[in-house]
């Protein structure tokens, strides 16, 4: 089965790239997978501390995962899967690509406005020739109503 493959973070713009992850994995019979990075800064404490820090990060990606799985368990029927990984959000994302030969395509949300697309949108886009399969980029300004039609 072909999974399309969306990250899970804080950005306003996530939540376009789930929606059409979701949709479209749905529409075309596939799955989703839904990878959440911690990057390797937030553990530079003492041993214990960094062992619950990694544990609290952990349970945040957990509850943050359920609201989408239960959206899209409901309303597009699929039964996504979580992904955590620890180290530099590129890298890691494309590890996963590599790692799991479902996954065919990656689905990143990008931020509007001045600032750009976002960090993960610009990094990506430079390495997009080395990954094995295409990249959806999901503006995450588009309405609802705009995905649905187009998914």
């Amino acid at each position: 089965m072909r999974k399309f493959l969306v990250v899970l973070d804080d950005s306003r713009e996530c939540l376009n790239a789930m929606r059409f992850a979701a949709m479209r994995a749905a529409h075309t019979g596939g799955g989703v997978a839904i990878l959440s990075v911690i990057p390797p800064d937030e553990f530079n404490h003492w041993i214990g501390v960094g062992d619950i820090m990694r544990q609290e990060a952990r349970e945040r990606i957990e509850a943050h995962f359920e609201v989408f799985a239960k959206w899209m368990r409901d309303r597009q029927g699929l039964d996504p899967e979580l992904v955590i990984r620890e180290g530099e959000p590129v890298t890691e994302i494309m590890a996963q690509v590599r790692d799991d030969p479902e996954i065919g395509v990656l689905v990143l949300g990008a931020a509007g406005g001045k600032k750009g697309p976002g960090p993960l949108v610009s990094q990506l886009s430079r390495n997009a020739g080395g990954l094995p399969i295409p990249i959806t980029i999901v503006p995450g300004d588009m309405s609802k109503e705009r995905l649905e039609a187009i998914t």
